[in-house]
């Protein structure tokens, strides 16, 4: 089909269409005939016929009500019917790929003109992939996905395995040796903890937390365990179908009776009487990705102590949904397992040893979330800024109110000291081993992720306020504000409370402490 010929016209002519009958405005030079579309104004028709709009320049009153994205919509597209003679449309949102001109909006590392000690020209290759990939392969999906609370698509699933994002979501090991990374961009041996949080922030841009979460978040804290402590049988037969995407496997620690004390746990696991199965009794709660999984690595009590085993969907396996305040698209559910039984090769690491296993996993666990949370903070400071300088109160943009510029600058100063926080420890997760991590970093990234997570509820506190009753609202303007708001205590939960945290920081810090020092 031929695209449509635009005509050009001048301001008088437009002015002349004012007529309910006859009505025609301009939004940044294009001329848009509403006389059939007036009554179908969500608005009512009359904002167009007595809000000085009809047959105007009505650019500042659109932008005061709506986003861009309403004039890319088709059903909207085919209202335009020419542009003004000698200007040019100049308004734009996001352009796919690119990077923010918004201050603030990208980390200082992105931003036109700034250095970082961290970040390469690889790194920088990467994210650029990594955002076109993100912005032409998930974007749209999150948004579908978080509105109707259906899973990922699977085509999302098959794109991420063809350049091999679920293999890279694991962070730098072993399991990418002879894989081919993004197109080949960046080599297994080259891939390091910054290609992984760039991966992790690109996708928290979508602005969908259940969707985030349902993109496989319980395989990136589930697989681990597999990974580290798994037999070479189990691995063979477990991870190349994660990697491709065909199976999905997740995290199954948290209880009604145990979250954060996982030495609470509740969920029992006995030997079968010839010794060669486990029998699984228990239920486990809060559990993200359970009801698409189909593979659960699983804390349970066994008379040694804490051991974690690895079940596949079967006979006695029960999940149901679990309605929280963000979608259902994270497949968040409560399982049970009844006399569940699966071959004690299923159990990674030694028997008795799983609060090893779980806690060695915590620390990249909490740290992705940390990356998820200072990202997600930017966005909150690009919507705020855009809105602040479109939007008019008491005759002024909003950016004009010194009140309003305050609390623009607590977000901007939390989200830069966050993610320099971050990158810090990110670095030194790049010069230690798997072990010294966990010697010295455990506390470090249980603070960052308390202090992150206290951060990013005050910016969506701030946000809200400065959105007013759009901030609240689950459509238009302040959409990803009241998503935000709404799903923000999610980071401040999972992986560990805020308390919970802090106090393990403290006490990782004592356990350092000198005797002999004195004041």
């Amino acid at each position: 089909m031929a695209a449509k010929e635009l005509k050009e016209f001048s301001i008088e002519e437009v002015a002349q269409h004012n007529k309910p009958d006859d009505l025609w405005v301009v939004i940044d030079a294009k001329v848009y005939n509403l006389s059939r579309f007036k009554d179908l104004h969500p608005g009512g028709v009359s904002v167009l016929l007595e809000g000085d709009v009809a047959g105007q320049d009505a650019t500042e009153a659109f932008y005061g009500l709506h986003r861009h994205e309403v004039l890319e919509r088709p059903q909207y597209q085919r209202l335009q019917i020419g542009t003004i003679h000698g200007e040019k449309s100049v308004i734009y949102s996001q352009i796919t790929g690119a990077i923010s001109t918004v201050p603030y909006a990208e980390p200082t590392w992105l931003a036109e003109g700034y250095h970082s000690p961290y970040y390469t020209d690889n790194h920088r290759e990467f994210q650029k992939a990594m955002r076109k990939f993100v912005d032409e392969n998930i974007y749209e999906d999150a948004q579908a996905r978080e509105e109707d609370g259906k899973r990922p698509s699977q085509s999302v699933f098959d794109k991420m395995a063809e350049v091999n994002l679920h293999a890279m979501r694991m962070g730098p090991g072993k399991h990418l040796k002879g894989l081919i990374l993004m197109n080949g961009i960046v080599k297994p041996e080259q891939f390091d903890y910054f290609h992984e949080l760039i991966i992790t922030q690109e996708i928290v841009r979508c602005g969908a937390r259940g969707y985030g979460d349902g993109l496989l978040g319980g395989k990136v804290i589930g697989l681990p365990p597999v990974l580290n402590f798994g037999s070479d049988e189990l691995k063979a037969k477990i991870i190349p179908e994660v990697f491709s995407g065909k199976k999905f496997i997740c995290l199954a620690i948290s209880e009604a009776q145990a979250g954060s004390d996982v030495m609470g746990l509740q969920t029992t696991a006995v030997k079968s009487e010839d010794g060669k199965e486990w029998i699984i009794n228990g239920a486990k709660k809060w559990i993200t990705n359970a009801t698409q999984i189909s593979i659960f690595t699983v804390g349970c009590k066994t008379e040694d102590g804490l051991t974690v085993i690895l079940v596949e969907r079967g006979p006695g396996v029960e999940t149901r949904q679990l309605k929280t305040s963000y979608s259902t698209s994270a497949g968040t559910a409560y399982i049970t397992f009844d006399n569940v039984r699966v071959p004690v090769g299923n159990t990674l690491g030694e028997e008795g040893g799983g609060i090893f296993v779980i806690l060695s996993n915590f620390n990249h666990e909490r740290w992705v979330m940390c990356c998820s949370s200072a990202r997600s903070q930017r966005a909150m400071i690009e919507e705020c800024l855009k809105w602040a300088t479109q939007r008019k109160a008491f005759g002024k943009p909003l950016i004009s109110q010194a009140v309003i510029r305050s609390k623009l600058a607590a977000m901007i100063a939390r989200a830069e000291s966050v993610q320099s926080w971050l990158e810090n420890i990110t670095y030194q997760m790049n010069h230690m081993t798997y072990k010294q991590q966990a010697n010295k970093l455990a506390g470090q990234i249980a603070f960052l992720k308390s202090y992150s997570t206290q951060c990013a509820q005050l910016t969506a506190k701030d946000a809200v306020q400065i959105f007013g009753g759009r901030g609240i609202t689950r459509t238009g303007m302040g959409r990803f504000v009241e998503h935000y708001y709404r799903t923000v205590t999610f980071d401040a939960l999972l992986g560990g409370a805020e308390d919970v945290l802090a106090d393990l920081g403290v006490r990782q810090a004592m356990r350092a402490m000198p005797k002999n020092v004195r004041l």
